[in-house]
């Protein structure tokens, strides 16, 4: 596998060599350095250009970057429409170097770095960029919660609930882990990095899709949290999605008394619904 430098090399001296390229940006994991280093981090790099068209029309100068063994181009696929910031190649090489690499115009530039932060400027032609650019990774901190975000995030939770009591009661098991998966566990999430964020402060990142949060609970806690994703007979997800519910009022509760904040009454009111539901659903059998 290529390293660091001979990729950084790479795109430089491939960036330098083209007229049509006059900024060259990295983003990502490789910019933050709150996260290690590892050979799986993805390249995303972005190209500043004065002619799109040319570059998407002939894709002859990929090859340059290596052998690939796959490309996706996003704004060119039907099932998933683009975002229309620009034109993307997302590559994989035989060596097992990822690259994410986006066209932009070059008008673009400065609404480029509104969307993101974690952002290094490798390469400035036309000394274009004025101001000074330092990666940060402050927009993917702990979000602060308010009285308000607490109440809806519970009231999503314990809303949904009984859709996956549900699907179970009409022996629908995909369908209750459809929503055990995007929305119960989304929000159980949500809360376990705030009781985080209540116990070690809103100033870090846990991570993209909470994949550090290991790090910052206990093993019982994890343990637990990973014990719901056991799904696959409907006793298996009653028991995963009981636990789901304790784990969500544990932790609910100990946020809401760090913060001094109302906890619902509905918790108690659903789950005395949902034991209800079981019990006849049990008796059926």
């Amino acid at each position: 596998m290529r390293n660091e430098k001979e990729m950084y090399d790479l795109f430089l001296k491939f960036a330098e060599n083209d007229d049509r390229i006059r900024v060259v940006t990295l983003e990502g994991s490789r910019t933050n350095i709150n996260i290690p280093k590892d050979d799986f981090q993805d390249y995303d790099i972005t190209f500043f250009v004065t002619d799109m068209t040319s570059f998407i029309e002939n894709e002859k100068w990929l090859d340059v970057f290596g052998n690939r063994l796959m490309m996706q181009k996003p704004e060119d696929m039907e099932l998933f429409p683009p975002d229309g910031r620009g034109f993307s190649y997302l590559m994989l090489f035989d060596d097992g170097i990822k690259i994410d690499l986006t066209l932009l115009p070059v008008s673009m530039l400065k609404q480029y770095f509104t969307w993101d932060k974690l952002v290094k400027v490798f390469l400035d032609k036309d000394n274009i960029i004025t101001w000074n650019v330092v990666p940060t990774d402050e927009d993917f901190h702990i979000k602060f919660l308010t009285e308000r975000m607490f109440d809806d995030c519970c009231n999503e939770f314990w809303f949904v609930s009984t859709y996956v009591c549900k699907g179970l009661l009409r022996n629908e098991i995909i369908f209750a882990i459809d929503y055990m998966n995007n929305i119960l566990r989304k929000e159980l999430l949500r809360m376990i990095s705030w009781k985080v964020g209540t116990e070690r402060g809103f100033d870090f990142s846990i991570g993209k899709k909470y994949k550090f949060l290991n790090k910052y609970i206990s093993n019982e806690l994890w343990n637990n949290l990973l014990a719901t994703y056991s799904m696959n007979s409907y006793e298996e997800m009653w028991k995963s999605f009981e636990l789901c519910l304790d784990l969500f009022r544990q932790v609910s509760k100990e946020v809401a008394e760090k913060l001094k904040y109302a906890y619902p009454k509905y918790d108690e009111n659903v789950s005395k619904y949902l034991l209800i539901q079981k019990e006849i659903f049990t008796k059926s059998k």
